[in-house]
């Protein structure tokens, strides 16, 4: 059961969240009320805005299209203005830039071409809108008159500013090569760097707009004379230098200059100097037409077309090329009339040209790539015709020697060596500076079948005359061989010519040795024992053969002395007439004998030091011990009462007389 009291307080709190919840409801009812009234009004305000709105679109919207039509109507007006104002400027063009045009692009170019391109464009539209309209001649006549001034601009340019190039530049551009340092500082500027771009600009221009190619005829004629006199201004600069101070060089990189210089060739005996100055000159020439070629191609690349290139640079080198393909044929020809006038060391000009335009010729193709294949075989075809006309030289050189008739006219009285044996040794010893051209001539006529040596397939490229250095080296060794055998005949036959057989030792003692000494003094002996490997033994044979041939002319003198046939008598026992008449004979023999013998050969010569000491030594002793010898039996024996008279010398003085023996001083 509850409690009374409690009971009672749970009615009263009860009512009194009844009587709060009744209070809340009663505000919640007030209050949608009220809200159903502010939602009448908002709904009746709105009603209104909506009607009022409308009625303001109704009247805006006719007034925004009108004012979009006059929007309309003021734009094709402005643009209808414009395009009269575009249409109206084309009417001045010819007025406004005509000054310009006349006065040319000089010092203005940009301006100039400015004024070409309203031009242009005058003339686009009046062909396209008005093509009978007076205005059309107008700009046309301008275009034209323009265009002419700037190919005039053009032709200026490149003449007034296109300058041959200096030899010292050239050398200096050449001697580069071999010292990377001085390349460097070697650059060739052959237009001012304004004035290239100038040119370039009106190129392009010319090209586009211009449709006009005769510039390019303009440009290659220009700068092919220059090109061709650089070279001929070189090879005139290398004569007046040589003159006086052998090959020029270049004073252009003065810490340098003792590097710089171009290598003087070794001066030949029997050569004339002039040739040698023109040989030099013209390998000069060679190298020249190869660096400055080059470097008018680069020139070229920025000022030609790319596709006009290769033609116009085959059309620019073809005056200089021609001068040096022409000149190489005059060498040619000037071989050739040597040849047959035997006159050997003139063809040797030939040996260092080739050798120079082979070195050279990867460059050349290198340079002349593009060009038309007429152009790319002009240095082959002068190389073919030097390496033809060298071994025709060689060949007809060692049928010369064989050959040579000179045997009674022009013989050394002396007895020493023949100028045909020096001339003989002098051209192989010049050979040894160009052992591959020589070998590489050799080879290029297929001469292997003529000197018997197989030809090994290793030994050849794909190209038939392209042979290995070994089977060039062995064609040398066995054209020198065949040289010195010829030579060998022909001094055998020339040595009859003297009476005296000793004379004619002589002769071939000296020829001989002095062969043998220059082959030891050079290569020539290595490349002789290439093929012939007892070469040297055979020639000391040779000397030793003629040393004893010589000696035998003494006999005369010792067999008067010699011990046989003498008498033979007892110390104290008189004399018979006939014994003391043989002994006088003895004397008188071996006196008279070593007077003619001395005063003839005295006469004799023997270039040789050594050779002359060890001759005069061997037979001074073989002729000294048989005179001391006959002299010890009988120069104490009274076989005349005027031994004075038959003993006229002494020992020592016998020695002294064939000490003097080849020398035409003593």
């Amino acid at each position: 059961m509850i409690p009374p009291q409690e009971a009672s307080a749970r009615r009263r709190e009860i009512e009194d969240k009844l009587k709060q919840e009744e209070e809340t409801l009663s505000f919640i009812r007030d209050s949608l009320e009220k809200s159903d009234q502010l939602t009448k009004n908002m709904v009746s305000i709105l009603s209104s805005f909506e009607s009022r709105l409308m009625k303001l679109e109704n009247s805006i919207i006719p007034v925004h299209k009108q004012t979009e039509n006059l929007q309309r109507l003021q734009e094709n007006v402005e643009k209808t203005l414009s395009c009269l104002d575009h249409v109206i400027s084309y009417y001045h063009v010819a007025t406004d830039t005509e000054k310009i045009i006349r006065e040319g692009p000089t010092g203005r170019l940009e301006e100039y071409l400015g004024s070409m391109a309203k031009i242009q464009k005058a003339v686009e539209y009046f062909q396209d809108n008005s093509p009978d309209s007076p205005e059309l001649n107008k700009v046309k006549l301008l275009f034209e008159r323009g265009k002419e001034s700037l190919e005039s601009e053009f032709r200026s340019l490149m003449t007034r500013h296109s300058k041959i190039v200096s030899p010292v530049l050239i050398l200096d551009l050449i001697s580069g090569d071999d010292e990377l340092e001085v390349q460097e500082d070697v650059a060739l500027e052959h237009l001012p760097e304004s004035v290239l771009r100038d040119v370039v600009r009106i190129s392009r221009w010319l090209v586009e707009y211009g449709r006009n190619q005769d510039f390019m005829n303009v440009y290659y004629q220009i700068r092919s004379s220059q090109l061709d006199r650089s070279i001929k201004g070189l090879k005139e600069h290398f004569r007046k230098s040589s003159s006086s101070s052998g090959v020029p060089y270049s004073p252009a990189i003065p810490n340098k200059r003792k590097d710089t210089p171009t290598k003087k060739p070794v001066k030949r005996p029997g050569r004339d100097d002039m040739l040698d100055v023109e040989t030099d000159a013209y390998i000069h020439c060679v190298s020249a037409f190869v660096k400055l070629a080059l470097s008018e191609y680069q020139l070229l690349t920025e000022i030609i077309p790319e596709h006009h290139q290769k033609k116009t640079f085959d059309s620019l080198i073809q005056d200089a090329l021609d001068g040096l393909m022409i000149e190489g044929e005059n060498i040619v020809s000037a071989a050739r009339k040597a040849i047959i006038r035997h006159d050997f060391s003139t063809v040797l000009t030939v040996f260092p040209i080739l050798r120079h335009l082979k070195q050279t010729k990867p460059e050349f193709d290198q340079v002349l790539q593009g060009t038309a294949a007429s152009t790319k075989n002009k240095l082959p075809s002068l190389i073919t015709s030097m390496e033809t006309i060298g071994a025709k030289a060689l060949e007809d050189f060692a049928d010369n020697i064989k050959n040579d008739p000179d045997k009674e006219y022009n013989m050394p009285k002396d007895g020493t060596v023949h100028e045909l044996t020096s001339n003989a040794i002098l051209f192989l010893q010049q050979l040894l500076d160009f052992q591959e051209t020589a070998g590489a001539m050799l080879a290029s006529q297929v001469l292997g079948d003529t000197y018997n040596i197989p030809l090994d397939p290793r030994e050849t490229s794909s190209s038939a005359t392209s042979y290995s250095s070994e089977f060039s080296k062995r064609l040398l060794s066995t054209y020198i061989c065949k040289v010195l055998g010829n030579l060998q005949l022909n001094l055998l036959s020339k040595s009859k010519v003297y009476e005296d057989p000793a004379l004619s030792a002589i002769f071939l003692h000296n020829n001989y040795n002095y062969i043998l000494k220059s082959l030891e003094k050079s290569e020539l002996i290595q490349l002789v024992a290439v093929t012939q490997k007892t070469a040297e033994c055979s020639y000391r044979e040779h000397i030793q053969q003629q040393i004893q041939t010589y000696q035998r002319s003494w006999l005369k003198v010792t067999d008067y002395i010699a011990e046989k046939n003498l008498p033979v008598f007892q110390p104290g026992v008189k004399l018979r007439d006939k014994e003391r008449q043989m002994i006088k004979e003895r004397f008188k023999g071996f006196n008279d004998g070593l007077e003619e013998l001395c005063k003839i050969q005295k006469a004799w010569a023997i270039p040789d030091t050594e050779q002359r000491d060890k001759i005069r030594q061997a037979q001074k002793n073989i002729v000294k011990e048989a005179y001391r010898a006959f002299l010890h039996r009988y120069g104490s024996v009274p076989f005349t009462k005027n031994p004075e008279k038959y003993i006229k010398y002494r020992v020592e003085q016998v020695g002294d007389m064939i000490d003097r023996l080849f020398d035409t001083s003593a």
